[in-house]
């Protein structure tokens, strides 16, 4: 099992992740990006941009993702990184879905749960410290959908509703059929837990017959 994300010089994570927030988005996020615009080009600093893909933050040619996009946005960034550390950060949340509010004790255990190493280990300090230098940046209570706009996915749920008149002759029924369409408004999230329980009340609240 691969560990979860860190990277040994983890001080350099909330200084990188500032300059993020200023400077302009790249094409590519790449070593002369983040040596020539962030200022950032030793040896330990080029750790970090694996580190910005295990968490979902560019692709794996260096293109920013929509969670870079969303952590520049002051309005959004709280809840970009708070995703960002649910993908990178996946196995420990899974193991408690509450680790950011953890204490740093109680945390280091849960991580040494996680890897299997000691908790002297220097990789189990490394991974703490990263974890909590991402924390400092996420709002994990904030809607995920903040700073995203929204896209209207027109979704066409049909439904007929019958009448009969009774007074026709020779017992033939008259009906009636109508039709409706409603139109969703889908946030733009990479959370498909997201998307499952909206389609979920949507079939238990407006496609039941009736």
């Amino acid at each position: 099992m691969a560990l979860p994300p860190f990277i040994n010089s983890t001080g350099l994570i909330t200084k990188i992740f500032e300059k993020i927030q200023q400077a302009k988005m790249p094409e590519r996020y790449t070593v002369d990006f983040q040596d020539t615009v962030l200022g950032y080009g030793s040896g330990s600093a080029r750790a970090f941009i694996p580190f910005l893909k295990r968490l979902g933050f560019i692709e794996n040619d260096g293109k920013p993702t929509d969670l870079y996009r969303r952590f520049r946005n002051a309005d959004s960034s709280g809840a970009a990184m708070a995703e960002a550390m649910r993908i990178g950060f996946a196995d420990i949340f899974r193991r408690n879905e509450f680790a950011n509010s953890l204490s740093d004790d109680k945390l280091k255990n849960l991580i040494v749960e996680v890897t299997g190493r000691d908790r002297s280990d220097s990789t189990v300090t490394a991974i703490t410290t990263s974890f909590k230098a991402c924390k400092q940046f996420a709002d994990f209570d904030a809607d995920a959908s903040d700073g995203q706009d929204e896209k209207i996915v027109p979704l066409e749920i049909s439904k007929s509703i019958v009448k009969h008149d009774p007074n026709v002759e020779n017992h033939r029924k008259a009906e009636l059929r109508l039709a409706y369409t409603i139109n969703i408004n889908l946030p733009e999230t990479t959370n498909v837990e997201v998307y499952n329980a909206i389609f979920t009340s949507i079939k238990a609240n407006l496609l039941a017959d009736d």
